[in-house]
């Protein structure tokens, strides 16, 4: 009998730890996505100017994400030394800013459904640096979800409704240029997270270790960036001349840090399959909510890519649960 109780705290435990993961995650991202689009795409004050500093959040949210991992680590008395080479951390560091910069400048051309979705599509290009960084095997089943994902995402993006204008352009130069930016923003941010994982591997290294240390090298690339184009002084006179963009951009930075610790918690708590699940319907949500918010069409087209999609990845996820089911049932039984 106790032990049935037992059993059924620990379940009840992580039903409610999985809800809190969930919860943390989809609330801070879907912030974020709409503070994204409302900074980027959303004119400011009486004269409808428009904020043209991508590189500008990208280091306001770095400069809050090293703070609080500097604090995590000072307030559990780690070693605030670095456990891998600095230009390991700079090498993350710089894919990263090009990931973030080509993310919010793509905002500029392509409508928040449309960047949303064309994420999914990152599938081929982690495939493609897992197997030159990691040396690692996919099977066929990999390639042909990666390929109905990006069949999807092409899909949508190709056909956008003709009501869903761009703030900074119109006609077919803006979608390809908006469309080479997302290509490197998937290109960025698959080398990022691959290299990550090899730092993981290869070094006994702290989550917050790693995300003080890239972080830190970010705010000096891009201070130094902002600094070159001259952008620096004309980012902080918008905001003190925008007040509302000052919050805004606040809040952007802080869900962001938010978010990144929800994300090291669900992964460490529950695995990668569960995150990437969650993520998954964040996305879908974050279309949904988006298209309500800021009124964005969806053409018919768009709404058979979606379906794609994300019907891809939810058999990909289902079929990768089942296979890995009855291994974790042998190895419990085994345990006891």
């Amino acid at each position: 009998m106790a032990e049935l109780l037992g059993a059924a705290q620990v379940k009840e435990n992580r039903v409610f730890k999985c809800a809190f993961a969930v919860f943390g995650i989809m609330s801070s991202l879907l912030i974020y996505g709409i503070l994204q689009e409302k900074i980027m795409r959303i004119p400011y004050g009486i004269n409808k100017e428009y904020f043209r500093y991508s590189l500008f959040l990208v280091f306001c949210n770095r400069i809050m994400t090293s703070a609080v991992s500097a604090g995590v680590l000072l307030a559990s008395k780690k070693s605030l030394d670095p456990v891998a080479p600095m230009y390991k951390y700079c090498a993350v560091s710089i894919s990263n800013i090009l990931t973030t910069t080509c993310q919010y400048e793509a905002l500029k051309y392509v409508s928040f459904p449309v960047q949303t979705l064309a994420k999914c599509a990152k599938m081929i290009p982690v495939m493609v640096w897992g197997t030159l960084i990691m040396q690692k095997k996919y099977n066929g089943k990999d390639y042909l979800f990666a390929l109905l994902v990006t069949i999807g995402c092409a899909v949508f993006i190709l056909y956008p409704a003709s009501t869903d204008i761009t703030p900074y352009n119109t006609g077919r130069e803006s979608t390809i240029w908006g469309i080479s930016l997302m290509l490197g923003y998937l290109g960025f941010d698959g080398f990022t997270s691959t290299f990550q994982d090899k730092l993981f591997r290869g070094y006994d290294m702290e989550i917050h270790n790693q995300i003080f240390y890239t972080t830190v090298c970010s705010c000096l690339l891009s201070l130094t960036g902002l600094i070159l184009q001259g952008h620096l002084l004309s980012a902080i006179n918008f905001m003190f001349k925008h007040q509302d963009c000052f919050y805004d951009v606040a809040l952007l930075s802080t869900v962001a840090t938010v978010s990144q610790f929800f994300i090291s918690y669900t992964i460490r708590n529950f695995g990668a399959l569960t995150f990437a699940t969650i993520m998954t319907t964040r996305q879908l949500v974050s279309i949904l909510l988006s298209c309500i918010w800021f009124a964005h069409p969806l053409s018919w087209e768009q709404l058979i890519g979606a379906g794609i999609v994300f019907g891809s990845i939810y058999t990909k996820s289902f079929l990768r649960s089942q296979t890995q089911r009855p291994q974790h049932t042998s190895s419990s039984s085994s345990n006891a």
